[in-house]
């Protein structure tokens, strides 16, 4: 006898997500912080750090290693060694571990309630616990925390210049962004976004900071000019492990440079392509643009550059967050297909298929988010065809407006789920 629809209980989906993902969340979170970073790992990111900041406090020389070795190497500039020097106040190597491991865990938390906040919705939802959980069993924070990286952080930064700058905050925005680029200056695209909006104050408080730390942080360091002479050089090359970009993964499997200069070139128009599309919803959807702008941009980085690791992966949060609005390039099987390769802890080696389990795992995170950057451009097409079609001007706002207008700041809506 089927049940009767009228008496049925409805169930309070928001509810029942919270009463399962956050059991999920926190054992996931409590492995990944707590337990993985301290076993057995492949490399170790965090002991080159620590060094190096203890060497720069004894102003002893830096940037003396051999970068022809596969060894992890010290890959930050003079001004990001000095806003990472407190670090080297503490004195026990395993206690700085610590500190710095739960730190970037508990940022990337962090980085999941901003990012819940800026698509609206409550703390209290149950976007936070899927989010974390489906954030913490991903490769990339694996990695992070396992090698001791400082991606938690440069996550959280991310989301809040992104909170920042849709807020209007463009000072703040530019501050967080300027400490993010001195550390990894492959965020420096991340400007396109307040130049769109005009927000100047932002670049220019964006540029001075890491400017300004060099500047001051150079005389500090004993071996300053081996950054340019030496590390420079070899950041400027393509290494042949660990290395998930289109070059690296062209000089690992031996392509001819054509080929890997031609990848690089198609992806690049597919990134022109998807920036170019999205430029209209800026000020529609403010939040969606911003957020989708990021993952595009960051993912031209990690593709086309001579260095791009898999756990980066982490920083296109936001962009996967945009599958919470009505409009999102995240609305198609294709990302989640990218999103799947570039995310998932799931190792394709095989112990059967030798060679096609090494190319699958070696090759993952290029195609992964090469999808990323293909279903974006045609997602975008899409709906300038699309509005093109029903009569809407396709570039929208910008054709009476201006390229640089910014329109008054629209508040996020409040979600009661």
């Amino acid at each position: 006898m089927n049940a009767d629809k009228s008496t049925s209980p409805r169930v309070d989906t928001s509810r029942l997500l919270c009463v399962v993902f956050w059991p999920l969340a926190v054992m996931t979170f409590i492995h990944r912080a707590f337990l993985h970073p301290w076993n057995a790992r492949l490399t170790d990111d965090f002991g080159t750090v620590i060094n190096a900041l203890y060497k720069f406090r004894a102003h002893e020389a830096i940037y003396d290693q051999d970068y022809s070795s596969t060894d992890p190497h010290y890959l930050y500039s003079p001004g990001a060694t000095l806003l990472l020097s407190p670090l080297s106040l503490v004195g026990n190597i395993d206690a700085a571990r610590a500190i710095y491991v739960v730190g970037n865990a508990i940022a990337a938390v962090l980085a999941v309630m901003v990012l819940t906040r800026l698509f609206g919705f409550r703390l209290s939802s149950w976007v936070v616990p899927v989010g974390v959980f489906f954030l913490f069993s991903s490769e990339s924070i694996a990695n992070t925390l396992g090698f001791g990286n400082i991606n938690g952080v440069l996550l959280l930064a991310e989301s809040l210049f992104l909170w920042l700058l849709i807020n209007n905050r463009s000072l703040l925005a530019g501050l967080v962004i300027g400490l993010a680029i001195t550390v990894k200056p492959q965020f420096l695209p991340l400007l396109f976004i307040p130049l769109m909006r005009r927000q100047l104050s932002t670049i220019g408080i964006a540029v001075a900071i890491p400017v300004g730390l060099n500047a001051i942080a150079f005389p500090l360091t004993a071996n300053a000019n081996d950054y340019f002479d030496k590390l420079l050089p070899y950041l400027g090359g393509v290494r042949d492990f660990a290395n998930s970009s289109i070059p690296g993964v062209g000089v690992y499997f031996g392509f001819p440079d054509w080929t890997i200069w031609l990848w690089r070139i198609l992806a690049a128009l597919g990134v022109i392509v998807a920036l170019a599309m999205l430029l209209r919803f800026r000020d529609r959807d403010p939040v969606m643009w911003s957020a989708t702008t990021a993952g595009v941009l960051l993912t031209g980085v990690f593709l086309i550059s001579s260095l791009g690791q898999m756990y980066y992966s982490m920083l296109l949060l936001p962009m996967i967050f945009t599958v919470l609005r009505s409009r999102s390039t995240m609305h198609n099987p294709v990302a989640w297909l990218g999103v799947y390769l570039f995310f998932s802890f799931d190792e394709w080696f095989s112990d059967r298929w030798v060679n096609y389990g090494r190319i699958a795992e070696y090759t993952r995170g290029a195609i992964g988010w090469s999808l990323l950057i293909v279903s974006a451009a045609v997602v975008s097409v899409l709906w300038f065809l699309r509005d093109r079609r029903h009569s809407v001007h396709p570039l929208g706002d910008l054709h009476t407006n201006g390229l640089f207008y910014r329109a008054p700041a629209e508040s996020v809506s409040e979600r009661k789920d």
